[in-house]
């Protein structure tokens, strides 16, 4: 009788991918690598934010077949995440200055799955008939966040700002914690086919211990 092995989720079996809204959580995450293309600007009208995106997706899914034609380790693509940062910080919490905004798109890599094999899923991409646009800009990567405090948003994009106010002025000091590296973001939801006030996003802030 053939077996076939199981569809790995990642976000079922990563800690990361847990969050609860009206919750601030402290964990420690270990280093991960991920399919990173880094832009500046408005994510709603920067075309280099969608070249971004049309590149992560064809390389990622290329990259998840291979695993199971080679490896018969099938899986679901994990979903986005991006780090977001600016000159001014406050173009996130206050003023939402997208403009000022500069930012790196970033797809999972199973841990089992080696650069060779990632290599090989940018040549299969980059072979298409109308290869994806930024593929001299993709990179594999190393992010290691270490501890952090994170939250789930349920709503739109643009409502974020006081959530991460109280987590940037209230939770973080208050828990004997500064911050330390860049805002990131992980969308739970499509955004094609989930309204905005029942969008999923998991808001997360590295942090180091005071002393």
């Amino acid at each position: 009788m053939l077996v076939v092995s199981p569809k790995i989720d990642l976000k079922r079996t990563l800690d990361g991918y847990t969050a609860k809204p009206g919750e601030f959580r402290v964990l420690e995450l270990p280093a991960m690598r991920y399919l990173m293309i880094d832009g500046a600007g408005d994510p709603n009208t920067a075309p280099e934010y969608r070249a971004a995106l049309e590149t992560l997706y064809p390389v990622a899914y290329k990259l998840k077949f291979l695993s199971k034609r080679e490896m018969d380790r099938d899986y679901v693509v994990p979903p986005l995440e991006g780090l977001w940062w600016a000159d001014d910080m406050t173009a996130f919490t206050g003023r939402r200055n997208k403009d000022e905004w500069l930012w790196t798109m970033m797809l999972l890599a199973p841990e089992w799955l080696d650069e060779a094999m990632v290599q090989q899923a940018v040549e299969q991409a980059r072979s298409a008939n109308e290869p994806p646009p930024r593929l001299n800009d993709l990179r594999l990567d190393v992010l290691n966040e270490g501890l952090c405090v994170q939250t789930l948003h349920v709503g739109p994009f643009d409502d974020e700002g006081p959530v991460l106010q109280r987590m940037h002025t209230e939770f973080v000091p208050e828990n004997g914690l500064r911050m330390s590296g860049q805002h990131h973001e992980i969308y739970l939801s499509d955004v094609r086919r989930v309204a905005p006030e029942r969008l999923r996003t998991i808001l997360r802030q590295p942090v180091k211990r005071l002393g």
